[in-house]
């Protein structure tokens, strides 16, 4: 079922006389589970014409390094073979993905493409959607509801956003169906990367190699879906009692896939619907009203990737105490290489460094003693936001930018008022301790690296 509200004409232009219908794949990159693409399949075969998909491979995405590109190509693998089994022609390009789309569209009857919700995804749409002589329709695939029918603007908390998306679940809350293209693709010939061997691809695309990639995950829909099943026959009970312990692993890990739109969000929750488990709701709450949020976030605060994002009182209370006194202060490089007095903060850090991925519990932690570290919020904000974008493997994605501006306020209310924090929700070492195992958390991390 592909809602209509899903589908937005990006371009007026009319239906093209082109050899082949273009899905521009950029952010749902997968085979599966993809409402885009199943609408391209539903209109090539209206026209009776060939499906080509289309991913630009463009090594100047912002903060993106190796790290990120291996594990996109990984899936980008994946999701390749997959589609070549449904009869469909695929084309993954080093080019700009907006300027590719483009090129190929000359061809093209008309065009499909998926949602992306950041900055340069929307200017990538908006400047492609203007150049083509075809249509340009986006189908958004990787929320699952679509982000204007679950809330007009921009939510305070997911208090005031829980009870909005919830009444929309029962429309969208529903499996999509798989078609195959009518058209044998024979007739569609494009160039393509060689995603055999990701070693060259690299090499040759000019991406930056500062940051080595992660080596206990590895990216594509088949690994996603792996990971699913294991978590809910083996951890999803225990989500109550322990996802919030970072000394155990009660979390799901398919934050990666999700952010390369490895494996979509409807997939999951109808999988996780399907258990009784005393989990599920806990861990709905998170796929659909947290994550959902955070779409709402970037798609509504154009500032979301600064300071500025914070809500007022956030604002004006880390201003008022920005000149209060810190017992600690840590410049980028000694936060960066995990230097400082706090062996649990170091452990997260280098949890970071080294898997990709900090506990969602300790990412709390860990944005909170960088803000009480740092010389000024400004200051600590855009350290904490550079770290996560470039360690993390689902870092520069809504997720991301929401949970950083989490530690400083965004979709939080205001505490206590106290030195360096003002009325920002604060968190201590005490705290960790009497709640969590700690040293079982350190040694678990040494142990991974």
């Amino acid at each position: 079922m592909i809602q209509n509200e899903r589908i937005t004409h990006l371009n007026d232009k009319k239906t093209a006389h082109g050899s082949y219908v273009l899905y521009w794949m950029q952010q749902s990159q997968r085979a599966e589970w993809n409402h885009a693409l199943e609408y391209a399949i539903i209109r090539a075969n209206e026209l009776a014409l060939p499906l080509l998909v289309f991913f630009g491979l463009t090594p100047s995405f912002p903060e993106a390094n190796e790290r990120h590109y291996r594990f996109m190509l990984e899936g980008l693998r994946d999701t390749a073979a997959r589609l070549r089994r449904r009869g469909i022609a695929v084309a993954v390009q080093s080019c700009s993905p907006d300027r590719g789309a483009v090129e190929l569209a000359r061809d093209a009857a008309l065009a499909v493409t998926d949602r992306g919700y950041l900055r340069i995804q929307r200017q990538w749409r908006a400047s492609a959607a203007q150049s083509m002589k075809c249509p340009l329709i986006q189908v958004e695939s990787d929320a699952i509801v679509p982000v204007e029918s679950a809330s007009p603007k921009e939510e305070y908390t997911a208090g005031t956003f829980r009870p909005k998306i919830m009444a929309h679940l029962p429309f969208y809350l529903h499996p999509l169906r798989h078609g195959r293209p009518r058209v044998d693709p024979a007739p569609v010939e494009c160039e393509s990367l060689d995603l055999d061997d990701i070693d060259a691809v690299i090499g040759n695309s000019g991406i930056d190699r500062s940051v080595a990639p992660v080596r206990w995950l590895r990216g594509g829909t088949g690994e996603a879906q792996r990971l699913l099943r294991r978590f809910i026959a083996t951890r999803l009970d225990f989500v109550p009692e322990e996802r919030n312990d970072p000394s155990k692993d009660c979390v799901s890990h398919l934050g990666p896939y999700l952010h390369f739109g490895q494996i979509s969000p409807l997939y999951i929750a109808l999988e996780v619907l399907k258990t009784k488990s005393p989990g599920r709701d806990m861990f709905l709450e998170e796929l659909i009203v947290r994550r959902e949020l955070s779409l709402n976030f970037v798609h509504y605060n154009d500032r979301y990737d600064s300071f500025q994002c914070l809500p007022g009182w956030a604002r004006e209370t880390l201003k008022k105490h920005g000149w209060d006194r810190r017992d600690y202060l840590y410049d980028a490089a000694d936060l960066e290489q995990a230097r400082t007095h706090d062996r649990y903060w170091n452990a997260a850090q280098r949890e970071l460094l080294f898997r990709g991925k900090i506990h969602g519990y300790m990412r709390m932690y860990w944005g909170k003693k960088i803000l009480e570290w740092t010389a000024s919020p400004e200051e600590a904000y855009t350290t904490a936001l550079h770290l996560n974008n470039k360690y993390s493997i689902d870092g520069r994605d809504p997720n991301g930018f929401a949970g950083v501006a989490w530690c400083f306020g965004k979709h939080d209310r205001a505490w206590g008022e106290r030195r360096v924090f003002g009325k920002i929700r604060y968190m201590n070492d005490r705290g960790l301790a009497r709640k969590f195992d700690m040293d079982r958390y350190i040694a678990k991390v040494e142990s991974e690296h």
